[in-house]
């Protein structure tokens, strides 16, 4: 059976706008992004806001685990979010080629994570990379993950960062694009 769209995104594939499924991809986008309006135009709190992401979109967030409206996302069905996670206000999430967020993975204000981008030299097509958050990474505000990038284990992204590569363990980094600002003790 071929995949749609929808599935190669997911599973990380480039997807041409003119794929006969390439339609499919674009509703559930579309009604993905109605249903966060919906969602960020009533307050809840945080224990009611994870019933909610549940009921409305699929997310399956652990109990230990919070979402801070207003947020934004395009697949739910990409957003993967491990225990005890906090994910700060305005953060914009392009997920179609998959976010995964280990454990206590702190993300600040307005940050956003995105997972696609255009072929330069076909620019119809879609590319999808996933963006790895591992463990006790602390993401700061109004910071920009681009597509393909795994920050490391106990790795700071500096808030106002651009990380176009991967992100090693125990480090600070911090800029545009960001580097190496400081390395961490592991204890």
């Amino acid at each position: 059976m071929e995949k749609n769209a929808i599935q190669k995104m997911l599973d990380g594939e480039p997807v041409s706008m003119s794929d006969p499924t390439y339609g499919e991809a674009a509703v559930l986008i579309g009604e993905t992004w109605k249903k966060c309006e919906e969602i960020n135009c009533t307050p809840h709190s945080y224990t009611e806001m994870n019933a909610i992401l549940k009921e409305k979109l699929g997310i399956d967030l652990p109990a230990s685990s919070f979402l801070v409206q207003p947020f934004h996302i395009d697949i739910a069905e990409g957003l993967k979010v491990g225990e005890n996670c906090f994910i700060n206000y305005n953060c914009s999430m392009m997920a179609a080629g998959r976010i995964i967020l280990e454990d206590n993975v702190q993300i600040g204000p307005n940050a956003m994570i995105v997972t696609t981008n255009h072929d330069f030299n076909h620019r119809e097509v879609v590319l999808h990379k996933p963006v790895v958050i591992k463990k006790n990474a602390w993401i700061g505000g109004r910071s920009l993950i681009l597509p393909g990038v795994t920050v490391g284990e106990n790795a700071v992204v500096a808030g106002g960062s651009v990380v176009t590569k991967d992100v090693p363990a125990n480090t600070i980094v911090g800029g545009n694009p960001a580097k190496v600002i400081k390395h961490l003790d592991p204890q």
